[in-house]
């Protein structure tokens, strides 16, 4: 082989050697860049989905604060309308014993409470107490019963008081305690408080 074979020999296998190396170079600059851009997307879907994540819990507890505060306004527009229909309630309430208290019935009711106190007191002193409105009404059942019926200094709408001196008891059927006591304990049922 000739000097000249020789060097073209070994500038072909340079050439090739370097075209080898190049071409392994650049794969592995290839491999090494598609490697780092996996890793980038995969970083930027993981950052992205934390980010969708975080806004979408911002998102729920924003609705879930806008939904506590519509239920707390809601139970005060509930709260004020049975407030409302609860007073009206009870001045109905007060109209229908107004004019039940002109009544024979309410005559009757005066009589069976007088007679259910006397049996109570089972002979021993009795005074009974009417409102001041029923003046007219004493002396006919004082008469009727043989009781100590006085009209009591304070207005109680209707009904009667008595005291029971000895046994150290009051009586207490007047109609203004009774409308006090009801509006008291009044309460309008909702359907979780009838499941309780």
């Amino acid at each position: 082989m000739t000097t000249d074979e020789k060097l073209k020999h070994f500038e072909y296998a340079s050439v090739s050697d370097s075209i080898a190396r190049a071409d392994k170079m650049f794969s592995d600059y290839k491999d090494a860049l598609e490697k780092t851009f996996e890793e980038h997307k995969a970083d930027a879907e993981r950052r992205q989905k934390m980010e969708i994540r975080l806004e979408s819990e911002k998102i729920q507890r924003e609705g879930n604060k806008q939904l506590s505060i519509a239920h707390i306004d809601l139970r005060k527009s509930i709260g004020k309308k049975q407030e409302e229909l609860k007073d009206m309630l009870f001045v109905e309430l007060k109209d229908k014993l107004a004019n039940f208290l002109e009544t024979p019935a309410y005559h009757d009711l005066l009589e069976k409470e007088i007679r259910e106190a006397l049996d109570f007191a089972d002979g021993t002193k009795i005074t009974f107490f009417l409102d001041p409105a029923d003046e007219d009404k004493i002396q006919r059942l004082s008469l009727h019963h043989g009781a100590d019926i006085q009209v009591s200094p304070v207005s109680f709408i209707g009904g009667i008081r008595a005291v029971i001196p000895e046994k150290n008891v009051l009586i207490d059927n007047s109609f203004k305690t009774k409308i006090e006591e009801a509006e008291q304990n009044f309460h309008f049922e909702t359907e979780g408080s009838q499941n309780e």
